[in-house]
């Protein structure tokens, strides 16, 4: 959008030429009431009054028209320039009076003295006045610059509450808008640029894992059942990670170009607890980790998609998992509340740094750069956890003590009607310490 100052080609000459007249008539009402002049009298200062606005009126409409006002290349003189015009007026029109009415040359001279002083202090205190503006505008004018120079930590300060102090204020919110945005761009370039590094690190490996594997096979390195059978564990495991890791970019993709389609039902969020736990229990059981579910009595049904809550449920167990130590315990609730189905998933695990809290929900964020394989993810579990929360129309909740654990909650929307419900969720995959 582009924005031009407003040139009121017909309404501000129309303003100017109503001010003349206004004051000329009052100049004649004055005059009449106040000295009752004769008639002829009158006659020759209407005339006289008449003459002088008229002057006045082509001056300052010409110098409207030509445009001379823009010619300056700086503001002072351009308002000094009008104050220089507005007191030579004057004084052609007092001079003139003054011609017309004393006699005496002495004070005539006196009057043209007392006119041209007169007008230079209006000049002197009108460039005064004009500095205090222009002062402002250069102010805005260098800040704009800096903007433009990508220096977005420009701030302008202007005291008052006119129209320049709106628009240091305007300003400076615009200014902060595009630092807020170069700060986000410049973490986005970060994080593309680690995402690179992080999706290649996480395809290369494993993919080198399982051509090193496969190879031994096909040569005949391997020839006891034994380790032939552990490499085949190994490579189905490094295969896994990569289908899960192409699933996290395909979901995530889909998400960001059109959102989720959800198949939404009454389902029995118990099930979907205890599947999440059976699933998962091995790899508890497999890192000496305590993994339980607790579904209170009422919650069932729940109105959600079941494949993507247990997408969900799923992403965030298994982030529990990669940080909780061997010891540990996993726990994941659901019970009833006056706004839905509150599911929550804890653990006993290492925590969450606070710089690190509010970014865990971003996609990519990983909070240990260094992290290795084992103990971090995708950078794509909680955002995809998040988005689909979200695309149910309820918000995600995470609290975190360092080294004591991190608790993820949510709340889903619950039907009324009566379902099979199951109280308690079985235990599975719990190992003991």
């Amino acid at each position: 959008m582009t924005i031009y100052p407003t040139r009121q080609q017909l309404t501000l000459p129309l303003r100017f030429l109503g001010g003349v007249l206004a004051t000329m008539a009052l100049a004649l009402l004055i005059f009449w009431t106040r000295m009752q002049p004769p008639l002829e009298e009158f006659r020759a200062m209407t005339l006289f009054l008449g003459v002088t606005a008229a002057v006045s009126i082509v001056a300052g409409f010409f110098a409207y028209r030509v445009g001379w006002i823009s010619w300056s290349s700086r503001l002072s003189w351009t308002l000094v320039s009008s104050y220089i015009l507005s007191s030579l007026l004057t004084f052609l029109n007092v001079w003139w009076t003054a011609r017309l009415m004393f006699i005496n040359q002495h004070d005539l001279t006196l009057a043209v003295i007392l006119l041209l002083f007169a007008a230079g202090i209006a000049v002197a205190l009108g460039y005064f006045l004009s500095a205090a503006v222009t002062d402002k505008i250069t102010a805005l004018s260098r800040g704009a610059a800096a903007v433009a120079r990508g220096e977005f930590s420009t701030r302008v300060i202007i005291a008052g509450r006119d129209e320049l102090s709106q628009l240091a204020a305007a300003f400076n919110s615009m200014a902060a808008q595009l630092e807020e945005a170069e700060r986000r761009k410049r973490e986005l370039d970060m994080l593309r640029r680690d995402l690179v590094a992080w999706v290649g690190h996480d395809l290369r490996t494993p993919l080198a894992s399982v051509r090193a594997m496969v190879e031994a096979l096909a040569d005949g390195v391997v020839e006891d059942a034994e380790t032939a059978t552990r490499y085949l564990r190994t490579a189905k495991r490094d295969i896994d990670a990569l289908s899960a890791l192409i699933d996290d970019l395909f979901d995530m993709a889909q998400m960001d170009a059109g959102g989720l389609r959800l198949d939404r039902r009454q389902n029995a969020i118990s099930d979907l607890i205890s599947d999440t736990l059976e699933s998962f229990g091995k790899q508890a059981a497999d890192r000496g980790i305590s993994l339980t579910g607790l579904a209170a009595p009422g919650v069932d049904p729940v109105n959600c998609d079941a494949r993507q809550i247990s997408r969900a449920l799923s992403n965030l167990v298994s982030n529990a998992l990669r940080h909780t130590p061997a010891g540990g315990a996993v726990q994941v609730h659901a019970y009833p509340t006056r706004e839905g189905v509150v599911v929550e998933v804890s653990d006993t695990g290492e925590g969450i740094r606070a710089e690190d809290m509010p970014h865990i929900f971003e996609q990519f964020y990983r909070g240990e750069k260094s992290r290795s394989r084992a103990t971090g993810g995708s950078g794509l579990g909680l955002a995809i956890v998040q988005a689909i929360v979200e695309a149910h129309g309820a918000r995600i909740h995470a609290a975190s003590n360092l080294g004591s654990g991190t608790r993820f909650t949510f709340v889903l929307p619950q039907q009324p009607e009566p379902y099979a419900s199951h109280p308690l969720v079985r235990r599975r995959g719990q190992s003991s310490v």
